[in-house]
């Protein structure tokens, strides 16, 4: 136990991330220190309306798919350009996302997923049960755009980088604060 805690003490204050072969790898490292920052399903001015760009860390994965929520639960799902329409809808109590649409070759296709993390740049979910590919990453269009796998995940890793420094600097100042009291009572 009290290693474990060592090692979760230590990870809080590396702002490196370490190098790692597999997308789910790096998801499995940097989700746990980002969750803290990740909205809700509730919360849909972070995902509606906006251009999804799926992020896959397979070799032979070049198509541009998009995904796009809508309101009143519409879904769309774009393959380089070519749009097929489904629904969407969410269960509030477990922050659970479920996307129904025909998928390749008009093979209707109805999937569960838990929300991994969710903000205004980062749409992570997790499909329930035991897949080859264990997250579905979507990453806003715009901030996807020329980028390899590899560098969205130092992007996600960034938002834990950010907020991990500006608590450094609030422990430091809060340390010298203490010491200016202590010293000045003395």
């Amino acid at each position: 136990m009290e290693n474990a805690f060592l090692d979760k003490l230590a990870r809080s204050f590396s702002l490196e991330l370490p190098q790692l072969y597999t997308m789910d790898e790096y998801l499995n490292y940097i989700l746990p220190l980002v969750r803290p920052w990740s909205e809700d399903l509730r919360e849909t001015e972070f995902y509606l309306d906006t251009r999804w760009k799926e992020i896959r860390d397979q070799d032979d994965f070049h198509e541009s798919i998009l995904h796009i929520f809508r309101e009143d639960e519409e879904y769309l799902h774009s393959i380089d350009g070519n749009i097929s329409k489904g629904i969407w809808r969410f269960l509030i109590k477990s922050n659970t996302l479920i996307l129904e649409h025909l998928g390749s070759g008009g093979v209707a296709t109805s999937e569960l997923y838990d929300l991994a993390f969710l903000n205004a740049n980062f749409f992570i979910l997790k499909k329930h049960g035991s897949h080859r590919r264990t997250y579905f990453v979507m990453v806003r269009e715009n901030m996807a755009r020329g980028l390899e796998w590899r560098d969205t995940m130092e992007l996600l890793f960034n938002n834990y980088r950010s907020n991990s420094q500006f608590i450094v600097i609030v422990i430091v100042v809060v340390v010298v604060v203490a010491a200016i009291i202590a010293f000045s009572v003395l």
